[in-house]
């Protein structure tokens, strides 16, 4: 099976610090893949570099066989990978379904994204429940919520998840990844930064270790919540 995504030898800086130092990595078709890593190890600006958000000093990104390294961020959209970013973002005096309609923007499908609408309802009932809602009043879990079924609007093959549980609720957070663990069962791939590493690898296949922009560890996701190693500085 060829790799959904590589990234070969890739190196970002911003400004004078580097801050990824050539590191490879490949998810394959239909994997959850986690980045485990401190504040500051390089893992948003991994999702960042694939997303086409920052630029790259050097290495190459290939998407399904495609070299997307100096491809735009809305290239990239169209060719099927989408974005939740840290900090959720939603468009705040906009309703839910606005939010939802807007995540679907490169789409003409009227029919299609009518029921992809009715699909995210489905997996996030809350959403369904305050739909004519402005997103600046949901709470912060039912944001989160919709920050992921605003980037599934675009049917991408990869999904890049950027800390969705920073700030929430315990029982909120378990929610959260009861519907990844579903997702994962639609075929949808999954590259996700999350600071509960312990949650994060119980529901992904594989994971890589960041720190200080280099991989220094990476292997099956069981294996890595049973290692010493990954247990001390990232599992309390």
């Amino acid at each position: 099976m060829s790799p959904l995504l590589e990234l070969i030898n890739l190196s970002v800086n911003y400004g004078g610090i580097q801050a990824l130092q050539a590191i490879d990595i490949q998810i394959n078709p239909g994997e959850v893949v986690t980045l485990v890593g401190a504040n500051g190890a390089g893992k948003s600006t991994t999702l960042r570099a694939i997303s086409r958000i920052v630029g790259v000093r050097s290495g190459k990104i290939i998407y399904a066989g495609q070299d997307i390294t100096q491809r735009r961020a809305s290239e990239v959209v169209k060719l099927g990978i989408a974005h939740s970013p840290e900090g959720r973002r939603v468009l705040a005096r906009q309703t839910v379904l606005d939010n939802l309609e807007l995540g679907a923007y490169i789409r003409s499908d009227r029919f299609g994204i009518k029921a992809d609408m009715e699909r995210q309802f489905q997996l996030f009932p809350r959403l369904a429940e305050r739909r004519n809602q402005l997103a600046g009043t949901l709470s912060g879990g039912e944001q989160q919520m919709l920050a992921i079924a605003r980037a599934l609007m675009s049917r991408p093959q990869l999904l890049l998840l950027d800390e969705p549980s920073l700030g929430l609720a315990p029982t909120i957070v378990r929610e959260i990844f009861s519907i990844l663990a579903q997702l994962k069962t639609t075929g949808v791939t999954i590259l996700l930064v999350e600071q509960n590493a312990n949650l994060a690898l119980q529901i992904s296949d594989r994971a890589y270790v960041l720190e200080a922009g280099c991989i220094t560890l990476s292997g099956n996701a069981s294996a890595l919540l049973g290692d010493d190693r990954v247990k001390q500085a990232y599992l309390g």
